[in-house]
Formats: structure tokens, C-alpha cells, sequence
């Protein structure tokens, strides 16, 4: 039994095993996701008749089982669709918000000083799901199967176990300590008080039978009835803030789209409370106006990362909850905004982050987040990304549950502390049943070559991250190219731009330093980017799953 399952494992998480690129002709679907047996599930309900909401809603349960370093029932995600019988497009904003109870200063100390743990590790840590309310809601609403039936997948894998890789080890690694804490939490993932061994089997009875009470009831198998007792009754116990009418209040909201146009290129992406659709939209039309192709190297890089410094710039100073506070939306996307933004921009010399005005209070937000891209051969797609923020959230599995909790509550701007460097201001301070902001960039690129579904998981560089695909998309390239390009980011403070080893190389960083940048080397690659793409004109699909992941795109029926 050993051997089989250790040769099982070795299949399902050898590189070889994990295409980073693959093209059929004219097939049913093309889904890449950061798991293989999340994609593999997408297949499956497809193949029982479902559409490709129904198999957002399949993939994204899957995730949550065997994901939970980036996503789970206990936290949320945004679901950007496409309908293609009428074009219509949507997003579910299934982002968490904060209790009531929650208050600004509710991580600071009895001196007045910021706690970072507060933020991060253990149930006060964390804000309301969304996730389970996404799912039913983009089910019911969208889907052609019955829940339950989308759910099944998650449901067998959950109480049946998967073999568990080495990221899954690692990520787990570095919130040992935390996870370690609480009973409820270790006793599903620290079994006999350590980190499991390599492709040992993970089984999650409680979270199947979470997961069977929202396939019988949709939402209120999550916010209401014995599950949300259970939720609140430890959240409270373990020194949380929830209330049943916290649950019971939380709802999914739909947003519109927002939408720009790269060089002919149509984009469509996430609305605030999503701050990566502004983001991603002002800095392209701040780039607008030059011709990259025709730039060195060094002035290329130069120009991206002075359209990504104002355009985080603003991301700081205006972007927070649109329930909550007044975004400049239409200014922000104004061609005229960034022709204003691009006349400050030097092609010999860097204008420093201090020169530009606004708050410099610090916002956490972290990078194990995860993200899927769908698409069928008629145009319908999903582009979804899902969080809890920081690795395994707070650490704090709520008791007879299996939902382990998020700890978003750092993501909004506070002096709690900050895990990316991030800044934002009053727009995204806490208040009670506010959803924090997010960088999550889930993204549509569209003209008559064909039609790109992306995202990443990547914290605060997630937005950047988008942008560069973007623009290798716009040179030409396929889904493999644009999930391995050598990374760089700019996101106003620190002021500094982050790269990649060996995304820069010495005459570049020779070049940006005389032109007045700082350069940091960040310690490993990252991102995990999931795309497909639709080539209208041969009605191919191709996908690709970032080779930094352990994911896989497949494409067929």
C-alpha cells in the first residue's frame, strides 16, 4: 500500500506530470489551476454536463481542501465570469469583511503600540468568509448542476485524503509554530505534534462534513444552523469577535467589471474592493503612449516600473471598500489622468516615492493566495481569485468544523504591522462590516487574436505580476510565456524595485541604478500564475500553469 501511494504521489506531483503548456485542436475546455486535482475536478464536472461556472464552483471547493495555505471555506475570492450566449460579465466580490465588533484600534496594545501577531495569528485575526456564500451564489445563479453535485469532488477528496507535496510542507513549515497553537488546527495538520511526512495521505472528515451541510442547504449550511453555531462558539472561546449576526448578514455582492483598452487590447478586470482592475488599467494607460518594442532593455523596464510606482501611488491614497467610501474611478481610468501621471515621467532619471504626497501607514497583505482560469470553446470563462491571506490564515481551525480560518483582518491599513511593505490611508481603515482592500487581479484580455484569462496569487505584487503578462500577451506570446516571465515590481513604498533572481541582469541593474532607482533582490521567485487562452481565428485553447507552482493546465474535453 505504501509503494502505490508513494507511486501515486510521485505522478501526481513529478514536474513532468505538470505540463507548463498544453494545445489540443478545438477541445471543450482549457482549465489551469494550482493543483492538479483541482484542475482534474474541473474536467470532471464538465464531463457530467456542467458549464464552466459549474466548474469554478468544483475547482474552487477542491482548492479549498487541498490548498489551505492559500485559500479555503474560511476565507474569499472574487470570480470574474463571462457569458458568451449574451456577454455578459460580472464579478463576484466574495471577499471577507470585518465583524461588527471590530473596531480600528483593535490591534494595538495597552500602550497604544501595534501588535502585529493580533493581525495575523489566531481567531481575532480573522474577518467573515466568503467563500462558501460565493459558491452557492455562483451555483445557483450561473451554474447548470446542482450544488451538491459541483461540491462532490471536494467532498470525496476531503474525506478520502490526498497525498500532500512539498509546497504544501514547506508553506506548512513556516507557520508551524502558529498552527501548533491550537488544538483544532494541529490535530488535522501536525499529526502526532509534527509536519507530516512527504505524500503522506491528509484526510479532513470535519471539513467534508462542512462541506456536505453547504452542498444540502447552499449558504445557510455555512452562516446559519449548527456550522455557524460552531464557528461562533470557538471563534469566541479562542478570543475572536464573531456573532451569529455576523454570519447571518454576510452576502456576496455583484460588481461591475472594470474596463480599459491596451493598444487595442480590450481589458476586464476586478473592481474595487479589489484595488488590481485600477491599478492594472492606470499603469497600462500610463504605457500607452511609448513603444516598449522599440525601448533597451533597461528604459523598458524603467518606464513599467514608473507607471507602477503612481499607480500604487494612488491605489494608497484613494482605494478601499466602494460600500464604504468614495472611489475616483472614472478619474483614475481617464486617458487624460495618465497623460497628466505620464508628463512627470523622465526617461533618464527615477522620481522618487517621497515626491509624491499621500499617508504612509503601513497594510499588510500576503502572498499565499491562489487563483484559477477557465474557458470553453464557445468564449464562456472564469477568472478566480481566492485568499486567506497569509500562509494557512491565522493558523486557527474553528473546533468540529475543518474550516480553517483567514486572517484578513491584516489587510486593512492599520499600525499592525505590514508582511509586504504595503501602504495605504484612510480609505481602507477598519470598520464594522467593511471588506478590506485587495490586490487580487483577476483579468480578461481580449482583441482579435483571441481572448486570455490569468491571475496570481502574490500578494501585494500581484498587480504587477498581471501587468507584465499583459504586455508580453500584447507582443504576441502564449500562456507558457507569460506564467514563466522573469519578474519585476515597483509599488511606491518601499521605494525600491523588487525583482526576481536573474529578472534583472547586471547591465540592467548597472542602468537603473544610474538612473537614480534602488534594486532589491527578493529571495526566491514567485507567483503562481494560472492562464488559458482562446485563439479565435484557429478556435484553439492553450493553457499554462506556472512551472513555480505545482499546478496543471490540461486542455481537452
Amino acid at each position: 500500500m505504501k509503494r502505490l501511494i508513494c507511486l501515486y504521489a510521485a505522478l501526481l506531483f513529478a514536474p513532468a506530470a505538470l505540463p507548463a503548456n498544453a494545445v489540443a485542436p478545438s477541445p471543450q475546455a482549457a482549465i489551469a489551476s494550482a493543483h492538479p486535482l483541482a484542475t482534474r475536478a474541473g474536467f470532471e464536472i464538465l464531463n457530467k454536463g456542467g458549464n464552466v461556472f459549474d466548474a469554478a464552483v468544483a475547482v474552487s471547493a477542491v482548492l479549498a481542501v487541498v490548498e489551505p495555505s492559500g485559500s479555503g471555506l474560511g476565507g474569499g475570492g472574487y470570480w470574474l465570469l463571462h457569458r458568451a450566449s449574451d456577454g455578459f460579465e460580472t464579478m463576484i466580490d466574495g471577499r471577507e469583511k470585518a465583524p461588527f465588533a471590530a473596531r480600528k484600534d483593535m490591534f494595538l496594545d495597552s500602550r497604544g503600540k501595534a501588535d502585529p501577531k493580533l493581525s495575523v495569528d489566531g481567531a481575532l485575526a480573522a474577518a467573515i468568509p466568503g467563500m462558501p456564500a460565493a459558491l452557492a451564489h455562483l451555483s445557483e445563479r450561473y451554474g447548470r448542476l446542482p450544488l451538491a453535485e459541483s461540491l462532490a469532488p471536494a467532498i470525496r477528496i476531503a474525506e478520502n485524503g490526498f497525498a500532500v507535496g512539498h509546497k504544501f510542507l514547506k508553506l506548512l513549515g513556516t507557520r508551524q509554530q502558529v498552527v501548533g497553537r491550537f488544538r483544532s488546527s494541529a490535530r488535522i495538520f501536525l499529526p502526532q505534534g509534527r509536519l507530516p511526512a512527504p505524500f503522506s495521505i491528509l484526510r479532513q472528515p470535519d471539513l467534508a462534513a462542512t462541506l456536505k451541510q453547504i452542498a444540502k442547504s447552499g449558504r445557510d449550511g455555512f452562516y446559519r444552523g449548527k456550522v455557524a453555531a460552531k464557528l461562533v462558539n470557538s471563534v469566541r472561546s479562542a478570543g475572536g469577535i464573531w456573532t451569529e449576526e455576523d454570519l447571518e448578514s454576510y452576502r456576496v455582492v455583484e460588481r461591475r467589471p472594470l474596463k480599459g483598452n491596451y493598444h487595442g487590447i480590450k481589458i476586464t478586470s476586478s473592481p474595487p474592493s479589489s484595488s488590481g482592475g485600477i491599478v492594472l488599467i492606470e499603469a497600462l494607460n500610463v504605457l500607452s503612449a511609448y513603444d516598449l518594442k522599440q525601448a533597451d532593455p533597461a528604459t523598458r523596464k524603467h518606464l513599467i516600473v514608473e507607471a507602477m510606482r503612481r499607480a500604487y501611488h494612488d491605489r494608497a491614497l484613494y482605494l478601499g471598500d466602494p460600500d464604504y467610501v468614495s472611489i475616483p474611478v472614472e478619474r483614475l481610468l481617464n486617458a487624460d489622468y495618465a497623460a497628466g501621471l505620464r508628463s512627470t515621467i523622465r526617461f533618464d532619471k527615477a522620481l522618487p516615492s517621497a515626491m509624491l504626497s499621500g499617508e504612509d501607514e503601513q497594510e499588510a497583505e500576503a502572498a499565499n493566495t491562489t487563483h484559477f482560469s477557465i474557458i470553453d470553446q464557445d468564449g464562456n470563462r472564469v477568472a478566480a481569485t481566492l485568499s486567506i491571506n497569509f500562509q494557512f490564515g491565522s493558523g486557527f481551525v474553528a473546533e468540529g468544523t475543518g474550516v480553517l480560518l483567514n486572517d484578513e483582518m491584516d489587510d486593512f491599513a492599520s499600525s499592525a504591522g505590514n508582511v509586504y511593505g504595503l501602504v495605504g490611508g484612510a480609505a481602507n481603515a477598519i470598520q464594522p462590516g467593511k471588506r478590506m482592500l485587495s490586490s487580487m487581479t483577476p483579468t480578461f484580455l481580449e482583441n482579435e487574436r483571441g481572448v486570455a484569462v490569468l491571475g496570481t496569487p502574490g500578494g501585494s505584487r500581484i498587480i504587477s505580476m498581471v501587468l507584465l503578462a499583459a504586455l508580453d500577451y500584447a507582443e504576441g506570446h502564449e500562456p507558457a510565456s507569460w506564467v514563466s516571465l522573469p519578474r519585476f515590481h515597483h509599488q511606491y513604498l518601499p521605494d525600491a524595485i523588487q525583482y526576481e533572481p536573474g529578472a534583472l541582469n547586471a547591465s540592467e541593474v548597472k542602468d537603473l541604478a544610474a538612473k537614480g532607482h534602488q534594486l532589491t533582490v527578493v529571495p526566491e521567485r514567485y507567483g503562481d500564475m494560472q492562464a488559458v487562452l482562446w485563439n479565435k481565428k484557429t478556435r484553439e485553447l492553450s493553457a499554462g500553469s506556472d512551472p513555480r507552482g505545482e499546478g496543471m493546465a490540461l486542455v481537452g474535453p
